[in-house]
This record gives structure tokens, C-alpha cells and sequence, in this order.
């Protein structure tokens, strides 16, 4: 599942194509995805000025004129093509290459200076979904969301405070949403070796160490907020489906350092130990049992 750099990687991507541009025509092919559309979406979206594209968590947040929000979430095996308005659709090309079959959502926008523009959600697995929710009024998807991580209110201090009195492994804190919003598998992996912090330790052991000596979980948020960037600037990591807005892949995937590295040896140098994958709420967990124990 695409996690926060390829999800902000896609919103790079649309962002100079969408803001500005004034939505013509909008095309459901289908009644739902993974959830039914909002009522009346398509007359709703068409007329509107695309005003920002965002991103919250792992949310791609595209602000209307209406002063509504369009939130869309990937799932699985979603991604957004966009490129320029070709009237016939048998002249259409798309680097992705994707089946049309599963094209679920088709736009047809004008922006002031690329002039006409074709947005397509296409999501072979229908897991993604879209909602539309007022600009002021509660949110369900984002209102219980904790800090971004590469925000400044991400910071040891927070981590301390969230962690307090909690027996859950310190991986299953950081990917929980509500301590903090966007961090995936791959990425906690990452930052959890890069610290040589076992993934299984209790968060509260982490919260008390921060009470004599601030430097593990100062170095923790360093850890993740330094590894986002990087897969950011990588373009997100492709282990499957994910693409950008204009069918290109990621490749911080050539930079895992024990994300997928079951069995290699571990990159610290003088260590020798091969990367294990242990099972922790349910999902792969890849660590040096050396260096992070």
C-alpha cells in the first residue's frame, strides 16, 4: 500500500496539471470502489476550480472552489494518470500502461496553461476510495489523525508523551495513525534499523529512557523524518503497482537498507548478521537481530 513519499510523490506530480484548472466533465464508471462515491459526486466536482492539491497522511486532499474537499486514498493498486485531453480514446497513451478496464474515474478539466487535461483513476483492485467532506465541517478520514512526520510537531517529545505506559512494540506506535500520520511498513522499518532499535520493544521502555536521556527518540523522529525525505526525492519506493501521475516508477526500493533483505547481510559495517523477517501484528517485520537487539 502506497505510504506517505509515494503519496506525496503523486501529488507533485498533479499538482501542475490540477491547480487552477476548472473541472468540464466528470465520469464514474462504476457506483463504488472500495466504498460507494458521494452522493451526486460527478455534479458536484464538474464547474469547480481546483483551488490546492494537499496531501494529510496518506490522503491526497484536493481543495474546491465549492469549498469542498475531494479526498482520495490509493488502496492498494490505485494511481492517477494525467496527461493532455485527446478527444478520441483509442489515440490516448499512458506510460502506465494499465488495463482501461479498470479505469473508474475519468475527468476532463481545463487549466490556464496547459489547456485541456485528462485525469483517470484507475485501481485494479478497487480498494481505494474517494470522499467529498465540506472544508469546515468534521472529517472522519483525517480528524483523528496524529501529527505529520515531517512536521515540527513531530518530535521526541510528542513520541514520549504518546508512549507512556504502553506495552506495544514501538513499531506498532509509530504505525498507528493517531500517534502519528503516514508512516507505513517500509518506512518504520527503515528508521527503526537506521536507530538499531528493536521494532518488538515496548514503547514505554522508550518513554523512560527519553526522561534520563533524550538522544534515542530525538534520534528516532531525526531518523524518520531523514528517510521520508530521501524517499521523496527518490520518488517513492515500487515494490508492485505504484506509479507516479505520470507512469514513472519509484526507486528507493534500491536504497533499503533491510526492508525486503531477508537472508543479506547486513549493511553495518563488521556485523555479518543476515537480515531476519519476524511477524509483528500481522505483518513482515525485517530487522538485524544483532544490531537491533
Amino acid at each position: 500500500m502506497p505510504e506517505l513519499p509515494e503519496v506525496e510523490t503523486v501529488r507533485r506530480g498533479l499538482d501542475p496539471f490540477l491547480t487552477g484548472a476548472t473541472i468540464n466533465e466528470v465520469k464514474l464508471n462504476r457506483p463504488n470502489l472500495r466504498f460507494p462515491f458521494p452522493i451526486n459526486m460527478a455534479k458536484r466536482l464538474e464547474g469547480q476550480t481546483i483551488q490546492h492539491v494537499g496531501r494529510r497522511a496518506k490522503y491526497l486532499v484536493v481543495e474546491l472552489s465549492s469549498r469542498e474537499k475531494l479526498l482520495a486514498h490509493l488502496g492498494m493498486s490505485g494511481s492517477f494518470k494525467v496527461g493532455q485531453y485527446v478527444p478520441d480514446a483509442d489515440a490516448r497513451v499512458h506510460k502506465q500502461k494499465l488495463s482501461p478496464k479498470h479505469d473508474h474515474v475519468a475527468m476532463r478539466l481545463t487549466h490556464p496553461t496547459k489547456g485541456e487535461v485528462e485525469l483517470i483513476y484507475n485501481d485494479p483492485r478497487r480498494f481505494g476510495y474517494m470522499d467529498l467532506i465540506a472544508e469546515d465541517g468534521p472529517n472522519k478520514h483525517l480528524d483523528h489523525l496524529g501529527p505529520e512526520p515531517l512536521s515540527n510537531q513531530f518530535s521526541a517529545d510528542h513520541l514520549a508523551t504518546r508512549f507512556t505506559g504502553k506495552k506495544s512494540p514501538v513499531k506498532t506506535g509509530l504505525l498507528d495513525q493517531r500517534i502519528v500520520a503516514g508512516l507505513g511498513n517500509i518506512y518504520v522499518c527503515e528508521a527503526l534499523f537506521e536507530m538499531c532499535i528493536d521494532p518488538f520493544k515496548p514503547m514505554a521502555d522508550l518513554a523512560k529512557a527519553h526522561q534520563k536521556d533524550p538522544v534515542l527518540l530525538d534520534g528516532l523522529t531525526q531518523a524518520i523524518k531523514r528517510t521520508l525525505m530521501i524517499a521523496i526525492e527518490a520518488g517513492g519506493s515500487t515494490l508492485k503497482d505504484f506509479k507516479n501521475a505520470q507512469g514513472d516508477l519509484g526507486y528507493f526500493q534500491h536504497q533499503f537498507r533491510v526492508y525486503g533483505r531477508e537472508g543479506e547481510i547486513c549493511v553495518h559495517d563488521g556485523c555479518g548478521t543476515r537480515i531476519e523477517r519476524r511477524v509483528l501484528s500481522g505483518r513482515s517485520t525485517f530487522m538485524c537481530p544483532t544490531c537491533q537487539s
